[in-house]
């Protein structure tokens, strides 16, 4: 289906420090002319950093485009050439304090695919050793632990909304066991 869709002009119009925003003119299967928006995003690592007594340690942030806190697992942008499990466990100690020699990997998603193309690898690391924060100047971040239980529960309950946390911990607990 992909074939019936033809990019005829792409455009940048606005260059920022983690994404670019596009204006896409398209040809669609019917043959008429579409404008569609496109975010372009150099890509992001997420780790779920699992405590010797099974809970999740969770971060919980400002975050601007919602105007409150947000409670998430550890993940940030990738550096250039950067490989997403290093990222991920760069963000871990970053974030938590908490540092691992070794990531597993989880799952990947694509977090808005309507009109962007971040893609978030997500891995999970265990044998936790404690280190410390190493925050960037406009990071204010509290580190929480929390069960797969209270975190599933607060899914359900439509208080755990970030795409990137949900699928984490919803694929964790279904191949883990939680």
């Amino acid at each position: 289906m992909a074939e019936e869709f033809k990019r005829l002009k792409r455009e940048l119009v606005a260059k920022g420090h983690i994404i670019d925003y596009y204006h896409d003119t398209m040809q669609i299967p019917n043959g008429n002319i579409a404008e569609w928006d496109f975010i372009k995003h150099r890509g992001a690592a997420a780790i779920v950093p699992v405590l010797e007594d099974g809970r999740i340690l969770m971060v919980r942030q400002y975050r601007n485009a919602l105007e409150r806190d947000t409670l998430e697992i550890p993940a940030g942008g990738l550096n250039p050439d950067e490989p997403t499990d290093r990222a991920a466990l760069r963000e871990l100690e970053e974030e938590t304090g908490y540092r691992c020699d070794k990531a597993e990997s989880l799952i990947s998603i694509y977090t808005t695919v309507a009109f962007c193309n971040e893609k978030i690898d997500i891995y999970v690391a265990r044998n936790l050793v404690p280190s410390h924060q190493h925050l960037d100047e406009d990071e204010f971040i509290r580190v929480e632990a929390y069960s797969v239980e209270e975190l599933q529960e607060m899914i359900y309950q439509g208080k755990l909304q970030d795409s990137k946390t949900v699928g984490a911990v919803l694929a964790y607990a279904c191949k883990y066991g939680k």
